[in-house]
């Protein structure tokens, strides 16, 4: 573990579901999990822990146009869709869109460093429920 702080079985539990799930769960769904493994632990460690692993790129925090973070396994950058139905948040395998980074660097004057691009959508789920109810 990357975070330069002391390994625990929290941090341990909570990295270990986070790489487990392809769901990118949020703090809650985190919580509620790992409290099976270890039920004394509180909704504030995961989500202190949840912070450190995102500080020390183990993990992504995934900011949901105002709904609840989600976390993530793949940290490199990559892009994400959000349901618009049921909240579900998905990878999405597509190029990447770095050259958008520098357009916007040429149009600004300061020093663009990234960016975030976060897709909403229907999920194939969700769709199927929408084509069964025509």
């Amino acid at each position: 573990m990357k975070t330069g702080s002391k390994r625990s079985r929290q941090r341990e539990a909570i990295l270990e579901y986070i790489k487990s799930t392809k769901e990118h769960p949020s703090a809650d769904m985190v919580y509620e999990h790992v409290r099976k493994e270890i039920p004394n632990i509180s909704l504030g460690t995961v989500y202190r822990n949840l912070n450190l692993l995102a500080e020390a790129n183990e993990i992504r925090k995934v900011n949901c146009d105002g709904k609840s973070d989600r976390f993530d396994c793949v940290s490199e950058p990559h892009y994400h869709v959000l349901c618009t139905k049921c909240g579900c948040v998905m990878d999405l395998k597509m190029d990447s869109l770095a050259h958008i980074d520098i357009l916007a660097d040429n149009t600004f004057e300061g020093k663009i460093t990234g960016h975030s691009i976060f897709f909403k959508g229907i999920c194939k789920k969700c769709l199927k429920g929408v084509d069964t109810e025509k």
